[in-house]
């Protein structure tokens, strides 16, 4: 699939570089066409801002697919990331149904939670409406965390692989084809993603930085969700991504005052190279 067509679902935070705002220049860098459905605008993002504004979009996303379903418009993919509620979810499995193209992936990372807890303003019901949506997905990226809300499973700080793996097992058995699970660090100093394609398992071990910024998260899936549409297998688009992502953040760290979000934009060209080899 030479020049592939995509969408992607997810809110607009118009300042602080995450959600629509990563996931639109990125993927299109990676020379993929990419159609987006914003759930929500927001003036900033909600990691240390405060009195930001807020548009629920909810309830335009049915007349957008229906409008889609009437032109014939269909997508070569379809990744979703943050979704605001429990409702939104449900559009968004009508949207798969009707717009994705046959045998498509589907690709979703489950935005909710971090650090052992959920972000606020979701709880048991939306965590139950993203297992049904994740259960379809042909690729999966979760953080530890999220994968243990997904699977019922207590949050652990440390662990082993016996830990993951049962995390991994217990994802498959939800429904999940592919899993790239993202931030699992076996030893001190480094990180690193698994990576359960086709039910063998990888790893790709990497250095993990002191520095944190918000946003890598949609950074790393949108990378990955790029790369993969460009004829990446998932392991080597795992790889890419996560690379792409450290890049982000040493740039990040020579940044004054860039608390923000990740300076990604610097560091395309180096997500393009890669994309390209």
């Amino acid at each position: 699939m030479a020049y592939p067509k995509i969408l992607t679902i997810q809110d607009i935070s118009c300042v602080g570089q995450c959600s629509l705002t990563v996931a639109l220049p990125i993927i299109s860098a990676c020379g993929v066409e990419t159609c987006v459905l914003p759930s929500a605008v927001l003036s900033t993002h909600t990691g240390g801002f405060t009195g930001f504004t807020f548009r629920d979009l909810t309830e335009d996303m049915p007349a957008i697919n229906n409008h889609w379903k009437k032109e014939g418009i269909s997508f070569d993919a379809v990744y979703t990331g943050y979704l605001g509620s429990a409702k939104q979810i449900s559009y968004v499995k009508e949207i798969v149904a009707t717009s994705k193209k046959e045998n498509a992936p589907f690709i979703v990372d489950p935005a909710m939670a971090d650090n052992g807890k959920l972000y606020v303003g979701f709880d048991a019901e939306f965590v139950n409406e993203m297992k049904g949506l994740c259960k379809n997905a042909d690729y999966l990226i979760p953080n530890i965390t999220e994968a243990c809300f997904l699977t019922d499973t207590e949050y652990k700080a440390e662990y082993d692989r016996e830990y993951i793996d049962m995390i991994l097992e217990k994802l498959c058995q939800l429904g999940c084809k592919n899993i790239i699970m993202t931030g699992i660090s076996y030893k001190e100093g480094t990180t690193g993603v698994v990576i359960m394609e086709n039910g063998e398992y990888k790893y790709y071990e990497h250095e993990k930085l002191s520095n944190s910024c918000h946003g890598t998260g949609d950074i790393y899936a949108s990378a990955f969700v790029g790369a993969l549409s460009r004829g990446k297998s998932a392991y080597d688009a795992a790889k890419i991504a996560a690379d792409y992502t450290v890049e982000c953040i040493k740039i990040t760290a020579n940044e004054e005052n860039h608390w923000y979000g990740a300076a990604f934009e610097p560091v395309l060209s180096y997500l393009i190279n890669e994309i390209n080899k």
